[in-house]
C-alpha cells in the first residue's frame, strides 16, 4: 500500500542531547495508527521534526506521499499535505474561524473547485456540529472538547494527505474523549493517513486503530495491533524501557 507517511532512520538531537535514535515508521493511506510512549520517549520531538520546528539537528528521511519533508520550510510541508492537530490548540483573537477556513480554499484539496470546496466545508461543519463557532474567534472561549472538534473541522477543510494528532485526548473528560475518537474515525478516507500520538489507551477504546507503535528511548520498540494498547494499560512501559536519556533537566524530557 502507498504510504501517506514514511520515516527511515529518523534521528534528532538538541545540541548534545540525542532524542530520536533512528525511527522507522510507515502509515499507509486509509489507515489510522497510534504512537504510544512514556514521557521523554521522543513523541513530541517526532511531531516537531515532522512539522519543521527549528533548533533540532535532524538526520534520516521523512516523506509524505513520497515527498521528502526534511529541509522544507513549515509552509511547504503543509502544502505537501502534512497537517498537525495540537495537544493544546492555540486561541487566535481577532481571526474568525470562517475566515481561517476561507484561507484554506487555496490549498489543493485534491483539485477541488471553489464550489466543491464550499460543499466539503458545509458537510464537515454539519457533521461536526461546528456551525455555531464559525463567527467566533478561533478557539477563544471554547472548552477543551470544542477546541478539538474545531481542529477536526480544520482538518476536514484543509484536506491533507497525512494528519498527525498530537495528544488530542489530553485534558478531556471521558465523554469528550469518546467524541473526539468518533470524530477521528469519521474522517477515515482512502486519501488520508492518520497518526495519533498519545500516552494512554483510553482514546483507543473508542476507535479501531490499524496499528499501534510503541516509542521508547527514541526508538520504536514494538508494532502490532490494538492488543498492544491493552498490554500497556495492564503493565505499563517497563518491559521496553531503556536507560533514560542523560540530561539533568526533567522539564526538558517531559516535553520530548
Amino acid at each position: 500500500m502507498r504510504a501517506a507517511l514514511k520515516t527511515r532512520d529518523l534521528k534528532a538531537r538538541l545540541g548534545d542531547l540525542e532524542i530520536l535514535k533512528g525511527v522507522d515508521l510507515e502509515v499507509p493511506f486509509g489507515e489510522v495508527h497510534a504512537l504510544m510512549g512514556p514521557n521523554g520517549s521522543g513523541k513530541s520531538t517526532l511531531c516537531h521534526v515532522l512539522t519543521g520546528k527549528e533548533d533540532y539537528i535532524v538526520e534520516g528521511s521523512a516523506m509524505v506521499d513520497g515527498m521528502e519533508l526534511l529541509g522544507l520550510p513549515v509552509d511547504a510541508r503543509a502544502r505537501a499535505g502534512l497537517f498537525q492537530a495540537f495537544q493544546y490548540p492555540v486561541e487566535i483573537p481577532g481571526v474568525k474561524l470562517n475566515e481561517l477556513i476561507a484561507e484554506m480554499e487555496g490549498v489543493d484539496h485534491g483539485g477541488a473547485s471553489s464550489v466543491e470546496f464550499a460543499t466539503i466545508v458545509e458537510q464537515a461543519g454539519s457533521r461536526l456540529g461546528i456551525d455555531r463557532f464559525l463567527d467566533r474567534d478561533v478557539n477563544v472561549g471554547l472548552s477543551g472538547g470544542e477546541k478539538k472538534r474545531s481542529e477536526m473541522f480544520q482538518l476536514s477543510a484543509a484536506g491533507p494527505k497525512m494528519a498527525v494528532l498530537d495528544e488530542i485526548d489530553s485534558g478531556l473528560d471521558i465523554d469528550a474523549v469518546r467524541e473526539v475518537a468518533e470524530l477521528v474515525e469519521s474522517l477515515r478516507s482512502p486519501g488520508l493517513g492518520v497518526l495519533i500520538i498519545t500516552h494512554y489507551s483510553r482514546i483507543l477504546r473508542y476507535m479501531s486503530p490499524d496499528a499501534v507503535h510503541v516509542l521508547v528511548g527514541g526508538r520504536i520498540v514494538r508494532s502490532g495491533g490494538s492488543e498492544i494498547a491493552e498490554e500497556l494499560e495492564a503493565g505499563g512501559y517497563d518491559e521496553w524501557r531503556v536507560p533514560p536519556i542523560e540530561d539533568d533537566s526533567t522539564d526538558l524530557l517531559a516535553g520530548l
